[in-house]
């Protein structure tokens, strides 16, 4: 096997491997810490991605934007975005138990996903939008050259996988402080006990509410960063199955309420998922049709062997300890 396609695989395996650990942990800050039930993470990736492409691409005739902007501009604006519509969603629903949050998120993501598709003159609909920049483009001419020619013109990928994995690395440690923090403490005292919470003066609404909006933005940033990736963006990739779906199945897997867990199960399910996409590409013609079925199939049968041993993930949150501070609550003994 060639040594430099080998490399660039495992290249796009970690790249997208990191934009999945963004959204298991922004999905951990959400359900692992606040048990919200979000069933809607497609629409706030697809707000996050399209909000950063649009003002980071070239101009075009054929959806709004194209102003040009920074990579980091579009990105941290994605987050912005993606948080406001988390913040109107959760205005609306965040009082709903979990069953009927996870209905509504679906339902809301699913009215953002056709508002794409169908608003040609803002998305350029299916047809998507092209000439989406990588950060660090600028760089590469001034590489030398025996480095170009080695990876063969493919710098950026080396690059972007350093900027994803900073963003991660970033990422999990604000998660690790909020979770220790007093807020974190009190949040996990809310997902555990809410009557509780309430009783001893806490303002349960309004920790759901900053959980899913802190949740929300971190969708958009992994949004923004698959959009940069692949430099082209369309509703396809958006779809649920690809998103919602994958990313609770890694964190069930890595384990709920735990941040190494959610970035482990990030890895693993992503690793098989993608390494059945070589084997499917080799099955013959009349079973290449069903090699989606058979994947979600073998992702499912993985998800109930891991929950089988491991009833809370093979990285399981470690004991909370003390839920309220001392200091934030008097009251506590």
């Amino acid at each position: 096997m060639d040594p430099v396609g080998l490399l660039f695989y495992l290249v796009a395996f970690l790249i997208f491997g990191g934009i999945y650990a963004i959204l298991c942990l922004a999905l951990n800050v959400q359900w692992g810490f606040g048990g919200l039930f979000n069933a809607g993470i497609a629409g706030f990736f697809a707000v996050g991605a399209y909000t950063s492409a649009l003002l980071t691409a070239a101009p075009a005739l054929t959806h709004v934007g194209g102003f040009e902007l920074p990579v980091p501009v579009g990105i941290l604006a994605a987050a912005v975005t993606a948080g406001l519509t988390g913040w109107a969603v959760a205005k609306i629903c965040i009082r709903l138990k979990s069953d009927y949050l996870a209905m509504a998120s679906i339902g809301i993501a699913e009215i953002l996903r056709m508002v794409i598709v169908n608003e040609d003159w803002l998305t350029n609909g299916s047809l998507g939008i092209t000439n989406i920049p990588r950060p660090f483009e600028r760089l590469i001419p001034l590489l030398p050259s025996p480095f170009d020619t080695f990876f063969q013109g493919r710098n950026t990928d080396i690059l972007f996988l350093i900027v994803v994995w900073a963003i991660v690395a970033v990422i999990y440690l604000v998660c690790n402080r909020l979770y220790d923090s007093p807020w974190g403490r009190t949040l996990r005292a809310v997902r555990d006990n809410e009557d509780a919470a309430r009783a001893v003066g806490k303002d349960v609404d309004a920790f759901r509410l900053q959980t899913f909006v802190i949740g929300a933005a971190l969708m958009g940033v992994a949004g923004a960063l698959s959009a940069h990736y692949f430099r082209f963006l369309s509703p396809e990739a958006t779809e649920p199955l690809l998103i919602t779906f994958l990313v609770w199945v890694m964190l069930m897997a890595g384990g709920s309420g735990n941040n190494k867990g959610a970035i482990v199960g990030a890895l693993s399910v992503w690793a098989i998922w993608s390494m059945t996409e070589i084997f499917a590409n080799r099955l013959p013609a009349e079973l290449a049709t069903r090699s989606s079925y058979i994947r979600m199939l073998l992702i499912g049968l993985l998800l109930q062997f891991v929950l089988q041993r491991y009833r809370s993930g093979l990285l399981p949150e470690r004991s909370p300890g003390i839920i309220f501070d001392k200091d934030e609550d008097k009251t506590h003994g």
